[in-house]
């Protein structure tokens, strides 16, 4: 099954989250200073699962998950096993707060479960077929998305 890749994904959310809150006001200086740091720092924690990937090199083709030759488990991938999608849909959070609107959060919906339902049900099988029981351990110790051991182990690592 072809599916469209995440950053499109991404995209056309980004997109419905602007015509759905094309009436919001402007972002007050909190707002705005929300938004920027949550889009800040999503973008880092994506770059930053990017980063590791090439450095280990690995591909970032999400919709060929076969393609994987390395199971990046540290940095980011200990506190998230989708810290690039983490990132997309906090942007997407970023920028439903800066627009100040709750209809903008819809779109931020339905990208995680597009996303979950579809990109990472694909994924899961392929990787644990390539990497076994390595990808089984990792499964079971580190979530899908966040929780709140990702958090702690999140401050852990900026220290």
């Amino acid at each position: 099954m072809n599916r469209p890749p995440p950053p499109l994904l991404a995209l056309l959310a980004g997109l419905a989250q602007h015509a759905l809150a094309r009436s919001s006001r402007p972002p007050s200086a909190g707002r705005a200073l929300v938004a920027t740091a949550l889009a800040g720092a999503s973008t880092g924690l994506a770059g930053a699962a990017a980063r590791q990937f090439r450095r280990q090199g690995t591909t970032l083709e999400p919709t060929d998950p076969s393609r994987a030759t390395v199971l990046v488990t540290t940095g980011v991938n200990a506190v998230s096993r989708n810290p690039m999608y983490v990132g997309l849909a906090g942007v997407l959070v970023a920028n439903a707060v800066r627009r100040g609107s709750w209809t903008a959060v819809l779109p931020v919906v339905a990208f995680v479960t597009v996303v979950d339902r579809l990109q990472i049900a694909a994924e899961e099988p392929a990787l644990l077929a390539t990497f076994g029981a390595d990808y089984a351990a990792y499964r079971s110790s580190v979530p899908r998305w966040l929780d709140r051991r990702s958090v702690t182990i999140g401050r852990r690592l900026l220290r």
